[in-house]
């Protein structure tokens, strides 16, 4: 196999064999392929597309080239959800303990930041103490005695996939549909799920800005998971604005909390409580969707979902106290109020620029090696269509220092927008099956 050669074919066009997919896998996660030529494949890649038959390889060649989480011993249906990425996405700190605590089992396998977007395991481990890492066997034993695991990718699933994960968030490989679905699904797929739910993001602070694309991206994954004997389900959903008013990890877990008791901001419940009716439907835990909503909306009423929540993060060596004392997280030393520079309607918040602002803060990665600073962030009490007059409050910048928190509101000046009028899209705008696609 000349490594050089294939990545030549790719670039001009062409197609690798599905034998030649599972031979380079195998050969990268052995060390024989530098990072170097696999980051040229995947540009090339990037600009060329999977033919079919390469994207059902490369997805087949990464989730065998590791272990699958061992849960055959669970008599209950096992379902999760994912999410296409965003800014202020913190539906599965939710969705887990909830979905979990209507007695459904929820083995939750989630990333770090990629690009400009935050990541459920860097908000996680913003809990002092919580442990993402778990082994296999730690993550199954915990699925069946607490019903749930928020875990990141182990040694063990899809290594493949994890090491061309990591390159490329720094080569600007990621807005790619078949890179995208042969990553999701491949750790996906690992966790022996009957279903799956996708929150495949669409607008300008999506890594699929196009309403076409996104549903080309929903399309191509509940095939590869349907062809697998996995029941797959997506709605697509708006990133044309942070979800929520948290954006930054400690204070989205704070956020994440609130929800849990109900007191989460509109559009975050609304969204959450969406994907959750599908995943006890996908599971066949439910009868229809709206008996669905109505047994997530016991649960959070009766405190089952937040009580689950504490369990879930005790059990993963985290301090369940954060629960009733969220001062407990991370505090940024500097909490600076942003002001409406001028009257009028805010018209946009950029998700995208509010993204690389947090990064500017510290809260996300420029590099693979980056530390985050949990504390910082930004909570935005605005919201699209609101009338403001100038001078008032809009944002709080959470920083390390002074200089970063005005660096922070420079960078707001450019990620919201005010002007006369304001045009989002629907939050929930498609929903598709292996059936097809309906309007919302």
């Amino acid at each position: 196999m000349v490594i050089p050669a294939l990545i030549e074919r790719k670039r001009d066009g062409g197609a690798l064999e599905p034998g030649e997919w599972r031979a380079l896998v195998d050969a990268y996660v052995a060390g024989a392929v530098p990072d170097y030529q696999m980051s040229a494949l995947l540009m090339a890649v990037y600009f060329r597309g999977l033919e079919p038959a390469e994207l059902e390889a490369l997805t087949d060649a990464m989730l065998e080239s590791g272990d699958r989480l061992p849960l055959d011993a669970l008599t209950g249906p096992i379902v999760d959800k994912h999410s296409t990425g965003g800014v202020g996405d913190k539906t599965s700190l939710l969705l887990a303990p909830m979905v979990a605590a209507c007695g459904v089992y929820v083995p939750m396998m989630s990333g770090r930041g990629l690009g400009h977007t935050g990541g459920t395991l860097d908000k996680l481990e913003a809990i002092p103490g919580f442990r993402t890492s778990l082994t296999l066997r730690e993550a199954a034993a915990q699925v069946e005695r607490v019903g749930c695991a928020l875990i990141g990718q182990t040694p063990e699933i899809a290594p493949a996939d994890k090491r061309i994960y990591a390159l490329r968030d720094v080569t600007a490989t990621v807005e790619s549909i078949p890179l995208i679905a042969a990553s999701i699904m491949s750790k996906k797929l690992a966790e022996g799920l009957g279903a799956l739910v996708l929150d495949v993001k669409t607008g300008s602070g999506a890594f699929m800005t196009r309403l076409e694309d996104s549903l080309t991206l929903a399309e191509t994954m509940i095939a590869l998971g349907e062809a697998r004997g996995c029941r797959t389900v997506a709605l697509l959903t708006a990133m044309d604005r942070p979800l929520g008013r948290a954006c930054g990890n400690a204070i989205e877990v704070e956020e994440s909390i609130e929800g849990l008791r109900g007191n989460g901001p509109p559009d975050l419940m609304e969204l959450t409580l969406a994907l959750g009716a599908e995943m006890l439907l996908a599971a066949g835990a439910a009868a229809d969707l709206a008996a669905a909503r109505q047994a997530l909306q016991r649960v959070i009423a009766s405190g089952e979902a937040l009580a689950r929540f504490a369990a879930i993060v005790e059990a993963q060596g985290g301090n369940p106290a954060i629960v009733d004392d969220p001062s407990i997280l991370p505090q940024a030393p500097v909490q600076q109020v942003w002001r409406a520079p001028a009257s009028g309607v805010v018209s946009r918040i950029e998700p995208r620029r509010i993204g690389r602002a947090i990064i500017g803060l510290g809260g996300g990665r420029q590099a693979v090696t980056d530390e985050i600073d949990p504390a910082v962030g930004f909570m935005i009490t605005a919201r699209p269509g609101d009338r403001v007059e100038r001078g008032e409050p809009l944002a709080t910048i959470y920083a390390r220092t002074d200089a970063s928190a005005e660096r922070a509101a420079t960078a707001l000046l450019d990620a919201v927008l005010i002007g006369d009028s304001a045009d989002v899209l629907p939050l929930m705008s498609h929903r598709l099956t292996a059936s097809g696609v309906e309007v919302r």
